[in-house]
């Protein structure tokens, strides 16, 4: 893997993290990193687990972990010190890498880290010839161990190199989604060092922060990040002139009804979709805005319904060591998402998780689409809606007048709108909504009740 990112002329700029770094910069950087890890006791076919946060340290040493031959475990750098004993525990690396400095401040797009690699007693080599293992987002349960080949990777890249939309050489991404995530890490961090596009990752991802990052350079820019960064800059009271801004991506979960519209308009610039699964990366696109709510596959994926759900064709479980029909069988991984695939055409239509479909009262209700109601009133900022205790509840992030008076307003509208068996018994208002550590709506009912005051 390493060979085919980090090569390329010496004085290339390749990354941005405040200051430029180029190609011979961060091959001595990765150089530096496989000499520690090699000086912690990691070899050929063994196992790494990394705790840093989105910095150059980080882009080192995964870099040096496949320098080595070894399998880079991610862990996010927001886990507490119980959840990370909680995951090597489980996955038992040989090797931990945390930063000698402490954690990143709220909101910093990326820190300062200096990696430090130290010797696990009782880690395990690698059981499987998987680079990749990462944990799932966990956004609607306890996370899944899930494991990618090089030669995997290396194919998602070959299916960004075939987008006509997606950044090319002599353009540059502005990163904001977490380089520890499939989106951020395969289709941001891996495929700009592949195709030569240089990527700034924003000191901070506020709306000012993000802003200043795409109007600090003339190149043609595409911003990529997840649908709560797309509602931050689509709510931006008077942007900034931005000739430069090409595109937004946005991938990791539904975008709320009317947010590509409202991008539209303010930036003048397409607000683009990608469905994936950190499981396969990148499955298909939308990247100029015209197929919505549809997208269109990307190369050599194959995608098929069955009951209402949608299966990928996969020659092998990502699973390491889980035995689950239920997840993987026969060449199929069953996503667990709900939606449609056209048979003419072969485009997909991505309704939600599958597992959104409740009964009350002998109807069936999708929750997706009381959700789906709630985010397109008007002041609600955002919302989620779980199934617990035979009710439905709502959790709602709004502008506006007070509690009071947007519940009342709230609850008329959803009057108008979703029959009586469809609306939420609760409606639960929040400043914010809890999110996970990919920027993903936290749908776990016990987190959501532990948020609300």
């Amino acid at each position: 893997m390493d060979r085919f990112l980090l090569a390329g002329p010496d004085d290339q700029e390749c990354l941005r993290f405040g200051a430029p770094v180029d190609r011979a910069a961060l091959r001595a950087l990765v150089a530096e990193q496989a000499a520690r890890l090699t000086a912690a006791g990691l070899a050929r076919g063994g196992t790494a687990a990394l705790r840093l946060a989105p910095s150059l340290g980080y882009a080192a040493a995964l870099l040096a972990c496949w320098q080595l031959g070894a399998q880079a475990v991610l862990l996010d750098h927001r886990l507490t010190d119980h959840e990370v004993a909680l995951a090597v525990e489980r996955l038992a690396p040989q090797v931990l890498v945390e930063s000698a400095h402490g954690p990143a401040a709220a909101m910093r797009g990326f820190a300062e880290t200096d990696p430090v690699p130290v010797a696990l007693p009782g880690g395990r080599p690698a059981a499987t010839g998987h680079a990749l293992v990462q944990l799932s987002s966990g956004s609607t349960g306890p996370a899944k161990v899930i494991a990618r080949t090089a030669a995997d990777l290396l194919r998602e890249l070959d299916c960004y190199a075939r987008l006509e939309a997606f950044p090319k050489a002599g353009e540059r991404v502005v990163l904001l989604s977490s380089m520890v995530h499939v989106l951020g890490l395969v289709g941001g961090l891996l495929n700009s060092l592949h195709a030569r596009v240089p990527l700034t990752v924003p000191a901070r991802t506020t709306t000012a922060g993000i802003l200043a990052a795409v109007a600090a350079d003339d190149r043609p820019t595409t911003v990529i990040g997840v649908p709560f960064h797309a509602e931050l800059l689509a709510g931006a009271a008077a942007p900034p002139p931005l000739p430069q801004l090409r595109r937004m991506i946005v991938a990791g979960e539904l975008v709320r009804p009317g947010l590509p519209a409202a991008f539209t308009a303010r930036y003048g610039v397409p607000l683009g979709t990608m469905y994936g699964m950190t499981e396969r990366g990148v499955i298909a696109t939308d990247l100029d805005g015209t197929l919505h709510p549809g997208a269109a596959p990307v190369h050599g994926t194959e995608l098929r319904e069955d009951g209402g759900e949608l299966h990928l064709a996969m020659a092998a479980s990502p699973y390491p060591g889980l035995t689950d029909p239920t997840r993987w069988s026969d060449g199929w991984l069953h996503t667990r998402d709900a939606g449609r695939v056209d048979p003419a055409s072969g485009r997909v239509t991505v309704l939600g998780r599958r597992d959104s479909q409740v009964s009350i009262g002998g109807l069936k209700v999708d929750l997706n689409e009381v959700e789906h109601t709630l985010a397109a009133l008007p002041g609600v900022r955002e919302a989620v809606v779980v199934f617990a205790d035979g009710a439905i509840e709502a959790y709602l992030a709004t502008e506006g007048p007070g509690a009071t008076d947007r519940a009342d307003a709230v609850r008329e509208a959803l009057t108008r709108e979703l029959a009586a068996f469809k609306r939420p018994r609760q409606l639960t208002f929040l400043p914010a909504l809890p999110r996970t550590a990919t920027g993903k709506l936290v749908r776990d009912t016990a987190a959501l009740r532990a948020a609300t005051p």
